[in-house]
């Protein structure tokens, strides 16, 4: 039996819930189209890394009413494919991290990258929060494009501490002390260096700073100027594939390291499981093996990249970067004045301190490090005369991939030093 009444009442809930609907849906469609969703992608993937950014994203939208952030952390290689496509397709993302340098200059030179120089002009308290030297990978023509979000860092040679004692080692200073090392490491069955290079980039931070050590670092600085005299086929590049190939010869690289993937750990398991003994790499990854193995964490130590005799480079200098995951705005962005708040957010004295956390030294002054671990990368940095951005994003895009390929050859002994370095120049001269 029906009761009118009830059957009335439940179409009115029913065509309420029905409007309620598609209210929602046109708020949503309404929210969208006014620009106040904005999208931020990174390669933070690591858990304590993301909740950093996640967090400010939080931050940001308590303090904008209105505004959502919707985050994206992909694997570093995904990520620069992921950012390839987007700005091909003319669809990125508002807010974007970067390693600045050449890649970066390559979506400023075709309009694709918001000039940041007005909103920092309006607040240079905020500018001036930053070491003064991370702005220079991401200024062209004295514009500025980015904001240095993640870490002052430099590649040093990490190592497990209980190997070293158990073999009765110490960190190397110069060239012939590693090979002591090397030697010995083998002799018990051991890789002396975990090396993850089908990412190619992993294996060129030891061409790069034996190119340092070799020659100095106005070596690289006239090569890529074009300046009288400069030239990649300099001596100093072809003895450091000379060097390369040496380390290769004498078994210091866990087998099959040019088919290994960095992305996915296949260094660092190599570490956990103690059949190797080393990896160069950025001053970050302590960061990651304190997410992924913190037993491992209270093992690891690290030492900077060794002398090589008789060479004009100052074995103070390092490879690096002082300010890292520079933070831009894509020009499709709808409310960019929304997005350098954001970016503010996530550069903010929270942040920071949970960068710091993070085992991360942040590219900002007077920040607090008590981290003995830390305060020592921290010194390294600071001491260096010269502090070398990476070639792949120092270098033009093409140049810069030429580096990483021909890099990769020479660690599989599959074309000669020379021949390295002149593909090197020849391009470069093209370029010119």
């Amino acid at each position: 039996m029906a009761y009118p009444a009830f059957s009335k009442a439940r179409s009115m809930v029913g065509a309420t819930a029905l409007v309620c609907s598609l209210c929602a849906i046109a708020s949503t469609a309404a929210f969208a189209q006014s620009g106040k969703t904005i999208t931020e992608w990174d390669q933070q993937t690591n858990a304590t890394s993301s909740k950093v950014l996640r967090d400010a994203a939080d931050r940001f939208e308590r303090q904008n009413p209105g505004y959502k952030v919707e985050d994206s952390h992909v694997l570093n290689e995904a990520y620069k494919t992921k950012l390839k496509v987007a700005f091909g397709a003319g669809e990125p993302p508002c807010v974007f991290e970067s390693w600045g340098g050449g890649p970066l200059h390559e979506y400023v030179k075709a309009g694709q990258i918001v000039d940041l120089t007005p909103y920092l002009q309006k607040d240079p308290a905020y500018r001036d929060r930053f070491l003064p030297t991370s702005w220079h990978a991401v200024t062209f023509d004295n514009k500025t494009y980015g904001v240095a979000a993640e870490n002052a860092s430099a590649a040093v040679i990490f190592y497990n501490k209980d190997l070293f004692k158990q073999y009765n080692l110490s960190p190397p200073a110069n060239w012939d002390q590693l090979m002591h090392v090397v030697q010995v490491l083998t002799s018990h069955g051991i890789a002396p260096f975990a090396l993850s290079n089908k990412n190619k980039w992993t294996g060129s931070m030891y061409y790069m700073y034996l190119v340092d050590r070799i020659g100095g670092p106005e070596v690289f600085r006239k090569a890529v100027d074009r300046s009288p005299g400069g030239s990649f086929a300099d001596p100093a590049f072809v003895e450091a594939g000379k060097y390369i190939q040496d380390l290769v010869k004498a078994g210091a690289f866990a087998k099959g390291f040019n088919g290994l993937d960095y992305d996915v750990g296949a260094s660092r398991r190599l570490l956990y499981s103690g059949r190797a003994a080393m990896e160069l790499m950025g001053g970050w990854e302590a960061s990651t093996i304190q997410n992924e193995n913190p037993g491992f964490a209270g093992k690891l130590d690290f030492f900077p990249f060794p002398a090589v005799p008789g060479g004009k480079g100052d074995p103070r200098d390092v490879i690096g970067t002082v300010g890292d995951g520079f933070m831009s705005i894509s020009t499709e962005c709808k409310d960019p004045q929304a997005a350098f708040k954001l970016i503010q957010t996530m550069t903010d004295d929270t942040s920071m301190r949970g960068r710091v956390l993070d085992k991360k030294i942040p590219p900002v002054k007077n920040i607090t490090i008590t981290d003995p671990f830390l305060k020592r990368l921290q010194a390294l940095i600071a001491d260096a005369p010269n502090v070398q951005l990476w070639y792949d994003q120092e270098l033009p895009p093409k140049l810069g991939e030429l580096h990483k390929d021909t890099s990769q050859e020479l660690f599989g002994l599959s074309i000669t030093p020379e021949a390295a370095a002149q593909q090197m120049e020849a391009a470069a001269k093209a370029g010119s």
